[in-house]
């Protein structure tokens, strides 16, 4: 029978075989990383319930695959998702990812581009026995688009320092605002975005001691005074919602020429500082935290704020639902790239389901409905809108 054609087969056929040349091969790598991608899709945690997923749906796979042998053992897909190379499997997914969402990411706007880098840990990965650190990773996030954009292992002698310009360097920066929390406010992080064609907005902590006191005091002073210089700008909002209330204070200014190694810092334009004030409508209790940044943004308060926020979007779009829908922290693979893998077959799943906004639900539910439904399944694999 004459096999349909497949994007996603297609995009996958270009990943290079980990396993020896000449070998028993019984079954084809794409049918591998095609039936290991749909069933994390559909909401498989494990490679067992991959391979019970693909052979309750095998009438579907034979119109795409060639499955003469049968569908792969639960040893074949842990072995070679092992062995594969992550970068490989990286950019060819994502690759796919973009082109069935290009949509979404030609879609007119007057908002920047923001992709926030952020790392995590996938907290099961870890083999005291052998001495196996978890697994961290550093990704990459199209906050308005919900798109992955790709990410790095950071090695277990490293840090994300070391790991955030590798991630850079897979990225299109030219035109997008690059926005990394404390661990990436680095003048060589900086430099290279700037080189790349993007702009920055980095948040200051304790890693640079002397530029954090410097842009705290500033705006520490211009709290004090009756009326703020005139190059600062300022605004407050509050709303509320999910059982609080929120006050926001942000204040934008040029950055001060006085700035210690002001010099040093690529396209350095402006510094920022969001305040926020959250209580509790239950306790009334409040909290609250200050956070000052750099950027080479132009110091407009309102577009800086929206940087900011949009930031958020890694740990609340990204991170979190990795944790809670996909149940990442309870991943147990532990085995070479395994992991790796593993966690790039999440977060393109995730931009996927997310990208699908016609049909009403849950992104657990949708992932649910791939499973039990072939049309639903088939409508994700071809279109992102």
């Amino acid at each position: 029978m004459a096999r349909k054609p497949s994007f996603l087969v297609e995009a996958l056929e270009v990943v290079p075989d980990p396993r020896r040349p000449g070998g028993n091969l019984r079954h084809p790598l794409v049918n591998i990383l095609v039936l290991g991608f749909c069933g994390v899709l559909v909401g498989c945690q494990d490679f067992t319930e991959v391979v019970e997923f693909a052979e309750a749906k095998r009438d579907l796979w034979d119109q795409f695959l060639d499955l003469e042998e049968g569908i792969p053992s639960v040893d074949t897909f842990e072995r070679v998702f092992a062995r594969l190379c992550p970068a490989a499997l990286q950019a060819a997914l994502i690759d796919w990812l973009k082109e069935i969402r290009r949509q979404a990411l030609a879609a007119s706007t007057d908002e920047p581009r923001v992709v926030a880098i952020d790392g995590k840990t996938l907290r099961r990965t870890f083999d005291t026995g052998a001495g196996l650190a978890a697994l961290h990773l550093v990704s990459a996030w199209a906050s308005a688009e919900g798109l992955t954009l790709g990410q790095v292992a950071v090695d277990k002698k490293s840090n994300e320092i070391t790991a955030i310009p590798k991630l850079l360097e897979l990225l299109e920066l030219r035109g997008a605002v690059v926005t990394i929390d404390a661990a990436g406010c680095q003048k060589d992080i900086a430099a290279q975005i700037v080189a790349r064609g993007g702009d920055y907005l980095l948040a200051l902590k304790g890693n640079q001691p002397t530029l954090h006191a410097e842009v705290s005091d500033f705006f520490l002073r211009q709290c004090e005074r009756r009326r703020p210089e005139r190059q600062v700008k300022r605004i407050v909002s509050t709303e509320s919602g999910h059982g609080r209330s929120e006050r926001r204070e942000i204040m934008a200014a040029p950055a001060p020429a006085a700035l210690t190694g002001r010099e040093d810092w690529a396209g350095l334009k402006s510094v920022l500082l969001v305040g926020r004030e959250s209580t509790a409508h239950t306790t009334g209790q409040t909290t609250g935290d200050v956070r000052c940044y750099v950027s080479s943004l132009p110091p407009k308060a309102r577009l800086l704020a929206r940087v900011a926020r949009a930031h958020w979007g890694i740990e609340n779009g990204l991170h979190w639902t990795l944790d809670v829908v996909f149940a990442e922290d309870r991943c147990r693979l532990r085995t070479q790239h395994g992991p790796e893998n593993w966690a790039m077959l999440n977060r393109v799943a995730l931009s996927l389901v997310k990208g699908e906004r016609a049909t009403k639900g849950s992104l657990k539910c949708k992932r649910k409905r791939a499973g039990w439904q072939v049309e639903y399944l088939l409508q994700l694999l071809s279109s992102g809108t």
